[in-house]
C-alpha cells in the first residue's frame, strides 16, 4: 500500500506566509525535517497528484521537493544556507502562479535529479516575496555567486 500524498487534512488550505527570511529560518530552525518546494500550492499539488518526470513519462511517488536544512557539515551560519537553497531554485517560481513554500513529510523514494520525493506532506508556511529579496541580499553578501564547487 503506497502512503497518501498529504497527511490527512493537511492540503485543503493554503499555508500562512512568512513574509521575513528571519522566520523561514525559524520554521527551518524548529521543525525538522522541513523541504522545499516550488509549485501552484498543496491546493493544486493535491489536485494534480504526485510529480512527475516528464522526460520518462513517468509518475513519481511523492512530491518532489529540495532539502533547506544545512547539512551538520555547513560551518556558517543557517540564514545562510537558507537563502542560497531559497536563490538555487528561484527560476522554479519564475512560472506563472508557482510560488516557494515549506513542507514537512516522510520520504518516499528519490526523483532522477536525486531530489527527494515526500509523502505525507505537512505544509508549514508559504514564502513571501519580501523573504526572497531578503534572502538574495543575504545570498549575493554572503558568497562568490556563480562559482562552483570543486
Amino acid at each position: 500500500m503506497t502512503s497518501p500524498l498529504f497527511a490527512p487534512g493537511t492540503a485543503h488550505r493554503d499555508p500562512r506566509q512568512v513574509d521575513d527570511l528571519a522566520g523561514v529560518v525559524d520554521l527551518v530552525e524548529t521543525c525538522s525535517p522541513v523541504y522545499l518546494r516550488y509549485s501552484e500550492g498543496p491546493l493544486a499539488d493535491e489536485r494534480d497528484g504526485p510529480s512527475r518526470d516528464y522526460e520518462a513519462d513517468v509518475q513519481l511517488p511523492g512530491l518532489s521537493v529540495t532539502t533547506v536544512e544545512p547539512e551538520a557539515w555547513w560551518p556558517r551560519a543557517t540564514i545562510e544556507w537558507v537563502a542560497r537553497r531559497l536563490l538555487k531554485y528561484a527560476e522554479l517560481g519564475a512560472e506563472r502562479d508557482r510560488y516557494p513554500w515549506l513542507l514537512t513529510g516522510q520520504i518516499a523514494g528519490y526523483g532522477p535529479d536525486h531530489e527527494p520525493l515526500i509523502v505525507n506532506a505537512r505544509p508549514l508556511a508559504r514564502i513571501g516575496s519580501k523573504a526572497l529579496r531578503q534572502a538574495e541580499s543575504v545570498y549575493r553578501q554572503h558568497f562568490r555567486v556563480g562559482q562552483d564547487s570543486t
